[in-house]
């Protein structure tokens, strides 16, 4: 088996562990005692399964809230918004303990959805949360996003190229006027052009935009978060796995370099021995990063 097709069967075992996750109520079983849930909030003014999301509020909150928008992983083409928060608890806990609410959306699929649309509905979904922030007592000054794998690129795709106004990237007269406070990009990939099965028309990476990143590059940089960077892009803390053989740590250090370049504030850890996603994630000293990232940046 060549390089480029194990690197799609590993992708795809990915994914269908990631499908595995736990259900929506072994999920609330597992958060702080007291959180507030709404889930499955429509967000589109539709009908869809996967234009839903869920939103988590502390107990005992006081005051307006920061938010986390919670952006989950799957190939493009896969998973649910309880997919990692099913092997995040603790860091998702820990967020909830520290007065900052989650709302963890869905999104169509790729195969349904080809870029830009995939990230249209993670914009509205966004944007639906803006329109109603004081429903649920939400600081619209105090926006982050964190994705993970696939939702670690729309999330950094979000953060960069939304001071960009770009019309194609949002639904109709959707796009609101707020800056995200910070970014915690978890492995996500940066660059289309660098998986390699760029050539291959099955690959994730090709659903994703509708054609292979090699014979269609204007549209593989459309759809890759470091095409995007400048000055005034949020802050960035990221996380990628030492032994990732999913998508390559080269990503991430990649974007940092071009976060750097721009000055754009950013925290990178290569973790040791970690794979791709999984538990390792979810430790003590991983958690309290993103707990101080966080506080200092959605202050």
């Amino acid at each position: 088996m060549n390089n480029l097709n194990l690197t799609f069967v590993l992708l795809f075992i990915s994914v269908n562990l990631f499908a595995q996750a736990p259900s929506p109520s072994v999920i609330q079983g597992r958060l702080s005692k007291g959180t507030i849930i709404h889930g499955n909030v429509p967000y589109n003014n539709d009908t869809l399964k996967k234009h839903l999301l869920d939103i988590y509020i502390p107990a005992n909150a006081k005051g307006k809230l920061p938010l986390v928008v919670f952006i989950h992983g799957g190939g493009w083409v896969g998973n649910d918004k309880y997919a990692d928060m099913g092997y995040m608890p603790n860091t998702v806990n820990a967020m909830l303990d520290n007065g900052f609410a989650i709302a963890s959306i869905d999104y169509r699929f790729a195969q349904n959805a080809v870029f830009p649309a995939i990230l249209q509905d993670c914009n509205k979904a966004v944007s639906f949360i803006y329109d109603n922030a004081s429903i649920y007592n939400l600081d619209i000054d105090r926006f982050a996003l964190m994705g993970f794998s696939a939702g670690g690129h729309l999330a950094s795709l979000m953060g960069t190229s939304h001071n960009n106004k770009l019309e194609n990237l949002y639904f109709s007269s959707s796009y609101r006027p707020f800056t995200y406070k910070a970014v915690v990009d978890f492995y996500g990939p940066m660059d289309l052009t660098l998986f390699p099965g760029s050539e291959d028309p099955k690959s994730p990476e090709s659903i994703l935009i509708g054609d292979t990143p090699v014979t269609r590059p204007d549209l593989a940089k459309a759809a890759s978060p470091l095409t995007y960077i400048d000055k005034i892009d949020p802050p960035f803390l990221i996380f990628h796995g030492e032994k990732d053989n999913i998508v390559s740590n080269r990503h991430s250090k990649l974007f940092s370099s071009w976060l750097n370049h721009y000055g754009v504030k950013n925290e990178l850890t290569i973790v040791k021995d970690a794979p791709h996603f999984g538990t390792m994630y979810d430790v003590e000293e991983i958690r309290t990063k993103v707990i101080g990232f966080l506080k200092a940046e959605l202050k």
